[in-house]
């Protein structure tokens, strides 16, 4: 059992002893540290809709078979703190981060473990801009909750409980409304697709985005009962199920999610798999088109978007692992578009979360103008391969002095770029590494890119044994 505690949230298995897994006590303890930063950093806002004057929290959960509970000690904890809970029910994440702008709420809290298996959840914390925590106020969560100063409200300050079911149709009309999805253009290419919303939020809220586009679709592992058919994380070695039906030759798209619908994968119509880190490339690839700028995504993601935004005249930056980064990044540099290689798309022009529906949308605009199978959309990208490794470390190991040496090994090498914004990225000519320290195991994580899997495994392999010899 686990409990894991970062400036993200918190997020573990349930059940077991408390301290060591996400359990009723640490729930509570959690939240009242959240809603005491929010109170502390102005969360006071006035909302004329409720008819109240006490601040507000927006709470959306996944489908996982402990969100019931979870979200019941959540809101429970949030009005005893003196906070007006404004509960969307089976939502996804970006669903809930709108719902927090719409509303103009103080904040809001997402009950979900994104691709983790079905015994674990998570809280993660949103500011009044619905995007997640900084690093710092995070610090500042995890700092009050070991801290334990908590004041609870007497009993005529308690908060309220609002039921809403709009969130849903409002994240609908934000994606259809964006200048760059074609509803016209999609519903005339008359696309046939099968999703596997992995007994999430997806089943719920995809057949509304879908519909609404005309698209005609199938769904598998459609019930919200959190007992995932297949371990949900959207990679290929999970997706046998859909990979199959779409070798019958009946779709022109599959689209995979994660639990929580932040994540997004596609599969062609011919059963393979369009590659979880294109996903952001060719949504890229169709913005850059129709509006130029600059792109974002994190270090340990292809180059292929580089490669794409150049070719738009576009300008590429590379961000430290995490969403949180990505965002920060993509607002320095004013991009028009970014994300992560997991299939993450973040599109400022609806807001600075990962989104599938967004993704989605886009996606479909750009094939349906474009008049092209996904396959033959596939094969217009640099052709890249990751491979992803990992270093088990002693208790002993001293990572930060490894990452040192590796970064005094390469910095003098012509043709060479080497970036320790998060671990150390080596960037040769044609190919890349980047080994990163594990914020959750005792582990260095490295991943590496180059034309082949065979050129990016040894690579990778390479440097693994460069750190094995300094241990």
């Amino acid at each position: 059992m686990t409990l894991i505690k970062s400036i993200s949230g918190i997020r573990g298995t349930i059940g077991g002893h408390t301290g060591d897994t996400l359990n009723p006590l640490d729930i509570v303890k959690f939240t009242t540290a959240y809603a005491t930063f929010m109170r502390r950093n102005g969360g006071n806002g006035q909302h004329a809709d409720f008819n109240h004057n006490r601040p507000t929290i927006v709470v959306g959960r996944d489908a996982r078979i402990s969100g019931v509970m979870v979200d019941s000690v959540v809101c429970g904890t949030l009005m005893g703190m003196g906070y007006d809970v404004v509960n969307i029910g089976l939502a996804t994440t970006p669903t809930t981060e709108l719902t927090v702008r719409n509303l103009g709420a103080d904040g809001g809290i997402i009950i979900t473990a994104s691709h983790n298996p079905r015994q674990w959840n998570a809280l993660k914390l949103l500011n009044r801009e619905g995007e997640f925590l900084t690093a710092a106020d995070g610090a500042e969560v995890l700092k009050i909750a070991e801290e334990e100063d908590f004041e609870y409200a007497d009993v005529d300050a308690l908060g309220h409980y609002i039921n809403c079911d709009e969130a849903d149709d409002w994240h609908v009309d934000d994606v259809m409304a964006l200048d760059l999805v074609d509803e016209d253009a999609v519903r005339n290419a008359h696309f046939k697709v099968c999703v596997d919303a992995i007994n999430s939020v997806g089943g719920i809220i995809l057949p509304k985005l879908l519909e609404r586009l005309g698209v005609e679709y199938k769904i598998l592992n459609s019930e919200p009962t959190g007992d995932f058919a297949h371990n949900p994380e959207p990679l290929e070695k999970n997706l046998g199920g859909i990979m199959d039906e779409m070798r019958s030759g009946n779709y022109d798209l599959g689209i995979v999610v994660d639990p929580d619908v932040d994540r997004l994968a596609f599969i062609s119509e011919d059963g393979t798999m369009f590659g979880e880190e294109y996903t952001l490339v060719s949504v890229a690839d169709y913005v850059l088109s129709h509006t130029p700028g600059s792109t974002v995504s994190n270090l340990s993601s292809t180059r292929a978007l580089r490669d794409v935004t150049e070719k738009h005249g576009g300008v590429y930056a590379a961000a430290a692992v995490g969403e949180v980064n990505v965002t920060t990044k993509m607002k320095e540099v004013g991009a028009v578009i970014g994300g992560e290689g997991n299939g993450g798309v973040i599109y400022p022009e609806s807001h600075y979360g990962r989104d599938a529906l967004v993704g989605i949308a886009l996606f479909l605009s750009s094939l349906a103008r474009k008049g092209c199978k996904v396959s033959e959309l596939r094969k217009i990208f640099p052709e890249y391969f990751i491979a992803k490794n990992r270093i088990d470390l002693t208790p002993s190991t001293d990572v930060d002095a490894i990452l040192n040496k590796v970064k005094e090994m390469f910095a003098k090498q012509e043709d060479v770029q080497v970036n320790d914004i998060d671990g150390v990225k080596i960037d040769f000519p044609d190919k890349w590494v980047h080994l990163r320290k594990s914020n959750t195991e005792p582990i260095i994580r490295v991943y590496s890119e180059a034309s082949t899997m065979d050129d990016a495994d040894a690579l990778g392999k390479q440097l693994m044994q460069v750190v094995l010899d300094m241990q």
